[in-house]
C-alpha cells in the first residue's frame, strides 16, 4: 500500500468519472449511504440533490459527511473525503455545476440538457468544505 498526498487524492477523485458513495447520518443516528455524481472546485466537493432526498434531510440535520471514491480494479485504490456541507438554491450556480457534473459523467453532448433539467426550484447545489482527505493506492500490491 502507498498513501496518497492530498494533491494525489484530489487528482484521483476527478481522473475518471467514478461514482462517489456518500455517507450521512439520519436524525435518529442511523447511517445512510447513497451514490452521487460530483465535481471538485479546488478542494471543495460539489454535487446536486433534490430537496426532499434522504441526503438533503440528513445534511440539514447534521452537515457532516464522508465520501468514498474507489478504483475497483487491481491493484485497487481509494480516497476518503470528509467534510461539512452547505446548500445553495441559486439556479445559475446550480445550472453551472450541473453542466460540469454532467460533462464528467455523460459527456459534453449531454451536459447542457442535464444542466437545464436540474437547474430548477427544489434542486439543491451542495458545496462541501473538506475536514480530512486521505487515500491509498496499490492496496493489493506486493
Amino acid at each position: 500500500m502507498k498513501k496518497m498526498t492530498r494533491a494525489e487524492c484530489l487528482a484521483f477523485m476527478v481522473a475518471q468519472p467514478r461514482t462517489g458513495k456518500i455517507a450521512t447520518v439520519r436524525p435518529d443516528g442511523r447511517p445512510h449511504v447513497a451514490p452521487i455524481w460530483f465535481a471538485l472546485d479546488g478542494e471543495q466537493l460539489l454535487f446536486t440533490t433534490w430537496h426532499t432526498t434522504a441526503k438533503a434531510a440528513n445534511l440539514r440535520h447534521n452537515p457532516q459527511l464522508s465520501l468514498c471514491v474507489d478504483d475497483q480494479t487491481p491493484p485497487f485504490a481509494f480516497v476518503k473525503y470528509d467534510g461539512v456541507a452547505a446548500f445553495s438554491d441559486d439556479l445559475d450556480a446550480l445550472r453551472h455545476w450541473a453542466r460540469i457534473i454532467a460533462g464528467r459523467y455523460m459527456g459534453a453532448a449531454q451536459a447542457e440538457a442535464f444542466g437545464n433539467r436540474n437547474a430548477v426550484a427544489g434542486e439543491l447545489l451542495v458545496r462541501v468544505s473538506p475536514t480530512a482527505i486521505i487515500g491509498e493506492t496499490d492496496i493489493a500490491g506486493w
